[in-house]
């Protein structure tokens, strides 16, 4: 039998109803025992933030004096995230609503979402679109200045200038992204893709699919590729799809409190979860050109719920989004008459030579997964020590920038003494594929081979070391390139900008597995067996980015379609299995590892292993506030508003003793629900007095949705404090429930299957004994010493 590490007070733990348990850091908890009218006794944890409005305690502001615990203790779960509302709340206005419905509404409704994803799939392509073309010509006129002003300086002497003005330009352009994103809105920083995995697990991340986040996010990648630093915009046009998915969904946007009065029937996380992962697909499609992986994407990566119906509306949407942005394109680059390119990445069609591969190279191809696999695990954790430092001493938005900046600078450094200390010199042929060759110091018609992978953008710098033919590098500019980019994409992922690992991790397999093919061509005799080292390359850089975010089926998908070669699915497959099986020997995923860092109460697919022995009875929240069927309005009132809680659901009971003792369950009211209620003033006084007004329906929930106006702007007289509020009609009388006894994976299975966020705990007689939590179930995991329990905090 398992032990667990830390035991806690039942009482006092965090969770969506809004329990909270004490600071880390040392702060003792105060007790809240208050009776309110209609006998509940509460015995809830008291917040480490305090409202505004309200006097602070002499023993509050020491509390508050003290040192805030830092999200990056794997031992914490943040008490800030609360969960989403993917189970529908069937009350009788549902239930109404839904039976008035004739079997032409719902299939209008089906092809309404068709129409909506048609729409997420167009406007995704669209900004994949833009972004594009913005970095090819802001990349484009970076490297063209650079470009003749070493020329010019080759022959004069003084290349120190051109070092200079190329730190410059990239410092320039990435102080522009990292600031929009420090200061404007900060969780427009990195790739996104752990935030919207962390979405549709369920978690309500702050900010994540408004529309400043996209404004930011998109501005935000294009200063950082135009700034040359190692990143891609891969992992950001995920996150963009993703919200546009939402938003479009919605009809409106609240941001710019504009109603377009559409689609009103989706405003409820379920509708919008589904359309969020077809956004995410659609990211995906747009950035790599793989309709069907952008597909697989967001059913192995993103989504953490699926229906089998969804499939071909997110294939659906995945389409569209391709062909947008190659329509787009293909008219931009004066081609109409073809699609210019798959996507945001042209890994380009392997020729009929490199695409043959023989069984005795598959060990070969297995050890190289294993390779990428030890390569992933160690930027994984170099990049994990990086990241706490940052979250411990670089927390300040000027800092940030500031750091941003100095490796905008440092990269541009590094790349030029890569580059001038490079004496490799390649022949520039009438055919060469080149964008911005370098002469440098090499005779007429030649140019530096390491300018090709340093002075270029990282998606054509991997195109180049799939295509270009054998002898085009040599194995010590390979060798110095892998190791100088692989240092430098571990500092750049973190970054308070707008960046995906995508392409670097790409770029760094792609390197070291054409040096891996070059170098079987030193040791055997019959070099023609070995004569692509394209082929390499491609089987690396596969390793490389399935070593460090651990993706296999999706991931094998995209890169076939990305390079039109189906015959390597078998050893990319093998591959990304490898480095998979590897890598998390070592590590978890740098995905995963960033959410961790977070402390966010993500649920994986599975209840820790040697759980059984813990029952819902012992990780449940106790003390649970419940309502009366009928409630006093200043019952109600007083709850939501207490500053030491933030309880969202509430069951409802038969009758809520003054004893504090368990009641029969009748149903279940959210926060949101009262909410609306108290804001319409829907009392059992006013439906029989000249104050009557037309009846409650669900268009008022969604039209709230999915700001919920504070308790805090909702005015209550002294004379409706007294009146009485039914809650029959809208409270859910069907919620999930589990007996005390219900072993833990049971209750975890249940509540991660049906996307709940309340599961009530009963005894024999259906009364309710406690509420189980996202963070009451997040908080089990398996650790070095058996089954570890995790402190929640506010952080």
């Amino acid at each position: 039998m398992a032990n667990i590490t830390k035991k806690v007070s039942w009482s006092s733990r965090g969770d969506d109803r809004g329990e909270r348990t004490p600071l880390l850091n040392g702060a003792e908890d105060s007790k809240l025992n208050r009776q309110l009218s209609g006998g509940g006794i509460f015995h809830i944890g008291r917040l480490s933030t305090v409202d505004l409005e309200e006097e602070i305690t002499p023993e509050e502001d020491i509390i508050r004096s003290r040192p805030k615990e830092i999200p990056h203790n794997e031992k914490l779960l943040s008490l800030k995230y609360e969960s989403l509302d993917y189970d529908n709340s069937e009350n009788q206005l549902f239930l109404e609503e839904e039976r008035r419905m004739s079997q032409m509404g719902f299939r209008c409704l089906e092809i309404t979402r068709w129409v909506i994803c048609g729409l997420i799939g167009l406007l995704t392509g669209l900004i994949a679109c833009l972004i594009d073309i913005a970095v090819e010509n802001l990349a484009g006129l970076k490297y063209f200045a650079v470009k003749q002003n070493i020329e010019k300086f080759t022959e004069l002497g003084g290349l120190s200038l051109s070092l200079i003005l190329w730190a410059v330009l990239n410092s320039a352009f990435v102080m522009v992204g990292a600031i929009i994103v420090a200061f404007f809105e900060p969780i427009a920083a990195g790739s996104g893709i752990p935030q919207i995995k962390c979405y549709l697990n369920g978690v309500k991340v702050p900010r994540v699919v408004r529309l400043k986040t996209l404004v930011v996010k998109v501005f935000g990648v294009i200063c950082s590729v135009a700034g040359g630093l190692a990143v891609g915009k891969e992992g950001p046009m995920i996150h963009s799809g993703a919200v546009v998915a939402a938003g479009v969904s919605q009809g409106r946007s609240t941001s710019l409190k504009k109603d377009f009065k559409m689609f009103e029937y989706f405003r409820r996380d379920t509708e919008k979860r589904d359309f969020v992962s077809a956004g995410a697909a659609a990211g995906v499609s747009a950035a790599f050109g793989a309709p069907v992986g952008g597909v697989l994407f967001s059913l192995e990566e993103g989504a953490s719920f699926w229906n089998q119906l969804l499939t071909w509306r997110i294939f659906f949407a995945s389409m569209v989004s391709s062909f947008t942005l190659n329509f787009f394109l293909s008219i931009y680059h004066q081609k109409p008459g073809e699609l210019s390119s798959p996507g945001l990445i042209n890994f380009g069609r392997f020729d009929s030579d490199s695409v043959q591969y023989n069984l005795y190279e598959i060990p070969l191809f297995i050890i190289m997964g294993a390779l990428g696999g030890m390569l992933g695990a160690l930027f994984n954790l170099l990049n994990y020590w990086l990241t706490i430092f940052r979250i411990r001493y670089i927390h300040r938005p000027c800092l940030q920038v500031m750091e941003a900046m100095l490796v905008a600078a440092v990269t541009a450094t590094v790349s030029f003494a890569m580059i001038y200390f490079s004496t490799e010199c390649q022949p520039l042929g009438p055919d060469h594929t080149e964008e911005y060759p370098l002469q440098l110091f090499c005779a007429d018609g030649e140019y530096n081979a390491m300018a090709t992978a340093f002075f270029n953008t990282p998606e054509r710098s991997v195109r180049s070391l799939f295509h270009n033919p054998p002898g085009t590098y040599n194995p010590m500019t390979l060798g110095v390139f892998t190791l100088a980019y692989f240092l430098l994409a571990v500092w750049t992922y973190g970054l308070t900008v707008s960046a995906g690992v995508f392409i670097p991790s790409l770029l760094i397999g792609a390197a070291w597995g054409r040096l891996f093919g070059i170098l079987l061509s030193f040791i055997t005799t019959s070099k023609s067996i070995w004569a692509d080292p394209g082929k390499y390359a491609l089987i690396g850089a596969a390793a490389q980015l399935g070593g460090i975010v651990r993706m296999t089926l999706s991931l094998t998908v995209i890169l076939v379609e990305a390079t039109g070669n189906v015959t390597y699915g078998f050893p990319i497959m093998l591959v990304l299995m490898t480095a998979k099986i590897v890598g998390d020997y070592f590590v978890e995923g740098l995905y995963d590892i960033h959410i961790k860092l977070q402390s966010v109460p993500f649920l994986h697919w599975e209840a820790p292993p040697t759980s059984h022995w813990l029952t819902a009875r012992e990780v449940m929240s106790s003390q649970v506030t419940c309502f009366n069927r009928i409630e006093k309005v200043g019952t109600i009132v007083d709850v939501l508003s207490n500053t030491s809680t933030n309880h969202n659901g509430f069951p409802v009971v038969t009758h809520v003793t003054e004893i504090d003792e368990p009641s029969k369950l009748c149903g279940l009211v959210l926060r949101s629900q009262l909410i609306v209620l108290l804001k319409h003033k829907v009392f059992v006084e006013r439906a029989f007095s000249r104050f009557s007004q037309r009846k409650l329906q669900l268009k008022d929930f969604r039209d709230a949705y999915p700001r919920f106006p504070p308790i805090q702007s909702i005015h209550v007289s002294q004379d409706e404090r007294e009146c009485m509020m039914d809650l029959t009609e809208f409270m859910n009388p069907t919620p999930y429930t589990v007996p005390q006894e219900t072993s833990l994976p049971r209750v975890f299975k249940l509540f991660r299957a049906l996307g709940l966020r309340h599961l009530v705990v009963v005894d024999n007689e259906n009364r309710v004994v406690g509420l189980v939590t996202r963070k009451d179930l997040a908080r089990y995991h398996l650790g070095k010493d058996g089954l570890e329990e995790l402190q929640l905090a506010q952080t």
